[in-house]
């Protein structure tokens, strides 16, 4: 099953979902990674190149996402899940679509803010359309960083929530974003 149910995500959410969380995660450790790396480590200009390449393509990602988030209906929330519950999941998941939308902008302007076009892998290369702002790769730099923090600090919060509503709660909040089976196919 690609698309979402009223009961289930699909393929396609769930694979963007935990492709999502790899990237953020993974970019996040990078990203701490190198901001300390000498010019002659090994990894001076690597890093940045790989930590580049993997934001534009989560951006691509995430734009995809957001698409195919209003283009298909999300699954029912669990009938124990309140109002309040509903509400601070809805919130939560708008606030984790700005910080990543911030983050990735914001990490653009760092790397185009000398004109320069970010280069994707060698596969294709993302132009320089806004540089030469004042400030802007502190200014972004600001941004990013706030941003990469708060970030991680919400999406660990939106894990343990899940566990949360997995274990305690038992409503299958987690087991739905990690396989479309329904339970009637499970018991079959």
């Amino acid at each position: 099953m690609l698309r979402n149910t009223q009961a289930r995500y699909g393929w396609i959410t769930i694979v963007l979902h935990w492709l999502s969380a790899l990237a953020v995660f993974g970019l996040f450790g990078l990203g701490l990674y190198m901001v300390d790396l000498t010019y002659y480590h090994p990894w001076y200009r690597e890093a940045p190149f790989i930590h580049k390449s993997l934001g534009m393509l989560l951006l691509l990602a995430t734009l995809f996402r957001l698409l195919w988030r209003f283009s298909n209906p999300s699954p029912d929330a669990p009938a124990n899940q309140g109002r309040a519950t509903r509400i601070a999941a809805k919130l939560g998941h708008g606030a984790i679509y700005v910080l990543l939308l911030a983050l990735m902008v914001s990490g653009y302007l760092i790397s185009t803010a000398d004109g320069r076009a970010i280069d994707v892998f060698n596969w294709f290369s993302v132009p320089a359309l806004i540089h030469g702002l004042p400030q802007q790769e502190e200014f972004a730099g600001t941004v990013h960083a706030y941003a990469a923090w708060s970030l991680i600090i919400l999406a660990a919060g939106h894990a343990l929530a899940a566990v949360k509503h997995q274990l305690i709660d038992r409503d299958n909040t987690l087991s739905r974003m990690i396989s479309p089976q329904t339970k009637e196919r499970a018991t079959l």
